[in-house]
């Protein structure tokens, strides 16, 4: 009897033990088949990358490299699948790659991109920086050999690991380096991660040159009317200290996770979060916080059409880039945390902009005080954090100087501006923490050798 007693026991701890790993991979299933569909998806329509590279480099850790993901090539779409779980991510011109979350498809696929993408000017038959001829000659002051060396460390021996997809360095606002992985070149469009980031700061600051926003405004979110989430004001959110309570660990069902792949409105995930801090008192990094800009970006338009106009029209085509594909959700917000896709020149203008203090050959792009405000450290991040850039006042990188700014992503996508030294330096590619990390500090410790004292 007791025997039997302890067997019945032992079973009901089995099946619990059974339903309770049942219970908590059915939550993780969205989260894997999503992100499986939607970067295969970006990368295969948007970037024009080969599958298999795709899966064997990008795809190819915990959970996801189990997945088995179906390209459609005639309605540009991807379905990945793992265990009982799905996830759809379609192509649409225009908008890039989005995941079939909360909206039908038909509805989604029903939606037309209406903005006039023609810059008026043919980028192979104009001078860099708008355009894609590069000036033959150097500046003076930098040395082309050790930047070759520093290429090819990175690029073809591996020394700095991480899997480079592409280098880039400007000095004095002339490209000075430049190489690619193997079949990826100049008009690849690479995935920015959280560099998009940075994109959403240069959205807010046009606005906030044109007077449609101040930094010190309150965001104005109905929903957050009632509560002390109205006190959060605009630069709150772009110095990231709302307040508002998020995950970012990235593990299983942390809150950036499910904001990217389980919801088709990122941003009214990221509104819904309630307070854990009075606004303003507290610095940690939050993706939600860049996508409740990208809602009130949007909310400053009349239409669709208008508010990515004003992104094509008053931010790519003044600073040259042409062809770039700024992703946005099911509901139609920018995903400002995280889904750009650009060329390596393209990141390398747009870190030029912010070199040149906001302007970009001869045109004033931002005010007057924006970059150094974006530069500005946040009350709390101990100098390693602006609005929407990453500082290096807290010494991150010992090798660099601390007047460093910089735009970071996932997985290692960099865009590091260096005033001091003239020098913009864009790194792209899959550098996978802990085993794979690229060795940052040390290729910019190279790279700073090129520049004569």
């Amino acid at each position: 009897m007791k025997k039997k007693r302890l067997l019945y026991i032992a079973g009901l701890i089995l099946a619990a033990i059974i339903a309770g790993a049942a219970f908590y991979l059915n939550s993780l299933l969205p989260i894997i088949t999503g992100y499986a569909a939607k970067n295969l998806c970006s990368n295969v329509f948007v970037s024009g990358r080969q599958p298999a590279d795709i899966e064997a480099i990008d795809l190819n850790f915990s959970f996801i490299k189990f997945t088995k993901s179906k390209i459609d090539a005639s309605e540009k779409s991807v379905t990945s699948r793992f265990l009982w779980g799905k996830a759809k991510a379609i192509y649409r011109e225009g908008f890039g790659v989005t995941l079939v979350r909360d909206v039908p498809e038909d509805i989604l696929r029903n939606e037309v991109y209406a903005v006039d993408t023609d810059p008026g000017y043919n980028r192979d038959t104009t001078m860099w920086p708008l355009g894609d001829i590069v000036p033959d000659t150097v500046p003076a002051g930098i040395s082309r050999d050790l930047l070759a060396s520093v290429e090819d460390k990175l690029m073809n021996k591996g020394e700095y690991k991480g899997i480079p997809f592409a280098f880039m360095v400007l000095y004095k606002g002339v490209p000075v380096s430049e190489a690619y992985r193997d079949g990826l070149d100049k008009n690849t469009r690479f995935l920015s991660w959280s560099m998009a980031k940075s994109f959403t700061n240069a959205q807010v600051g046009i606005l906030v040159k044109m007077g449609r926003m101040s930094k010190a405004d309150p965001a104005g979110i109905e929903d957050w009317k009632p509560d002390e989430r109205s006190k959060i004001t605009i630069n709150d959110l772009l110095q990231m200290q709302s307040g508002l309570k998020w995950n970012e660990d990235y593990g299983s069902r942390s809150d950036v996770n499910l904001m990217l792949f389980d919801h088709g409105d990122m941003s009214s995930f990221a509104v819904s979060k309630q307070l854990e801090y009075t606004p303003g008192t507290h610095w940690y990094y939050s993706s939600g916080t860049a996508n409740i800009l990208s809602q009130l970006v949007r909310q400053e338009f009349d239409s669709d059409t208008s508010c990515y106009a004003f992104t094509q029209d008053q931010l790519f085509e003044k600073i040259g880039i042409t062809d770039a594909v700024f992703e946005v959700d099911a509901s139609g917000d920018f995903v400002g945390s995280s889904y750009l896709y650009a060329t390596a020149r393209d990141y390398a203008r747009f870190g030029l902009l912010y070199l040149n203090d906001g302007v970009f050959n001869g045109e004033r792009i931002f005010p007057e005080d924006w970059v150094d405000y974006t530069r500005t450290p946040a009350s709390g991040s101990n100098g390693k954090y602006g609005a929407l850039f990453w500082l290096n006042k807290d010494g991150r990188y010992p090798s660099a100087p601390d007047d460093m700014f910089s735009c970071e992503g996932h997985d290692g996508q960099m865009i590091f501006i260096i005033p001091s030294k003239e020098l913009v330096v864009v790194v792209l590619g899959f550098s996978h923490k802990p085993d794979n990390a690229l060795e940052t500090d040390r290729l910019l410790k190279d790279v700073l050798q090129a520049v004569e004292q």
